[in-house]
């Protein structure tokens, strides 16, 4: 019964974030629980339970005898993986990832730095390991295999940096690259020189080069950002 519930609650939470994230219900608006349910035909426990899961993302606040309001955008935890999922998933998808790219920009290029100094043997055999695995996937229209390896690549980097602020954000990371690929925001292929500069910040990771590892990493988040300009103007 435990999964049922979970499948129940889920459901009405994969209906009303991407509802409340892209504005069907805009900020100040009143959500009834006893509507909610006859609209989803389940339980108060499980509308509840969904409604619970919006407050800890601070998209919603319920209060007795008021119902459940809507929050203010700029209240949103916005660092949210699903938050960031459902906003990807709608209309405000490219200024969405304009900004999670910014955001990459500002960060990755000082973790690379930070990694080049102070990553572990493993760490340098997982960043060569990953590199080479989009290397071999960049070919062939083989971008979920790809996305495997960049994912972990970057969450490499993050961890690696040895700040535990810079690591929390692989989660954010993984959803910006997820949200490119799954929503096709991504040329055919890789683009080969994006690809070949994460070998080389393998290799200046390795070598304990810090202004290399992060002037190479800039240069990444730079294309992915021309990128962006292209594909989701």
């Amino acid at each position: 019964m435990e999964n049922q519930g979970q499948g129940l609650h889920g459901r009405v939470l994969e209906s009303l974030g991407p509802a409340i994230t892209a504005g069907a219900y805009p900020p100040g608006s009143v959500l009834r629980t006893d509507e909610l349910e006859q609209r989803f035909e389940v339980s108060r426990t499980v509308i509840r339970e969904a409604i619970r899961v919006l407050e800890s993302m601070h998209l919603v606040t319920s209060r007795r005898r008021v119902g459940v309001t809507v929050r203010p955008t700029e209240e949103w935890n916005v660092y949210d993986p699903q938050v960031i999922r459902w906003r990807l998933a709608g209309a405000d998808r490219p200024r969405q990832l304009r900004s999670l790219t910014v955001l990459r920009s500002a960060v990755e290029p000082v973790a690379a730095g930070l990694a080049a100094r102070l990553a572990t043997a493993e760490q340098c055999e997982e960043l060569t390991r990953h590199a080479l695995g989009m290397v071999a996937t960049s070919r062939g229209q083989q971008l979920s295999a790809y996305l495997v390896h960049d994912v972990a690549f970057h969450r490499v980097i993050l961890r690696a940096s040895g700040n535990e602020m810079f690591a929390r954000l692989g989660d954010v990371v993984a959803e910006v690259l997820t949200g490119r690929t799954e929503h096709q925001v991504m040329f055919t292929d890789p683009d080969p020189a994006a690809v070949t500069l994460h070998v080389r910040v393998a290799e200046a990771v390795r070598e304990r080069d810090a202004a290399r590892a992060e002037a190479l990493t800039r240069e990444i988040t730079a294309g992915a950002m021309a990128e962006l300009d292209i594909l989701a103007p």
